[in-house]
């Protein structure tokens, strides 16, 4: 199923065809190194610096080589920008987004927010709070068979 997912994702980061693209909360860089081939550039940030040297290894294996990585605090990262890229992809634990890092991306003013989410109540909240966007997909993935759980990616499009 997280191969699905991943392809689903890079599918509509490529219909998108953004020419930067961060991805937030990244983990070991599944979404970045499976988009990097559909746009120009992918900025991976994650808090723990040993899932950031995993991406940067698994990246520089592939031959993968419009990618970089942090390890930061998602939304510390943002709040360090003045700009978004035209994508931002986020895939936050089951805690969500929170309040600062919805707020910030309501600023920052992506044209589109691809959010994965493994929490139907966080992602509900943070859709909530990004009050100047629509959902325009939505897809399903039993990732937790024999289980209530499920990953859920929505992607979202700011209002013109």
């Amino acid at each position: 199923m997280a191969a699905a997912l991943y392809a689903t994702a890079r599918e509509w980061v490529k219909e998108i065809a953004p020419s930067r693209m961060w991805d937030l909360f990244c983990g070991v860089g599944g979404f970045a190194l499976h988009c990097a081939s559909v746009t120009d550039a992918v900025t991976g940030i994650e808090i723990e610096p040993e899932a950031i040297a995993s991406a940067k290894r698994s990246a520089k294996e592939m031959g993968i080589e419009n990618l970089s990585f942090d390890a930061l605090d998602s939304t510390k990262f943002s709040e360090m920008q003045d700009t978004a890229p035209e994508l931002v992809l986020v895939n936050p634990p089951r805690r969500g987004l929170g309040k600062e890092l919805v707020a910030q991306l309501e600023e920052l003013a992506p044209q589109h927010i691809v959010y994965s989410s493994c929490n139907p109540d966080t992602l509900k909240a943070d859709i909530d709070g990004l009050v100047s966007y629509d959902v325009k997909r939505l897809q399903w993935f039993d990732m937790f068979p024999h289980t209530d759980h499920a990953e859920v990616m929505v992607l979202l499009e700011r209002r013109q």
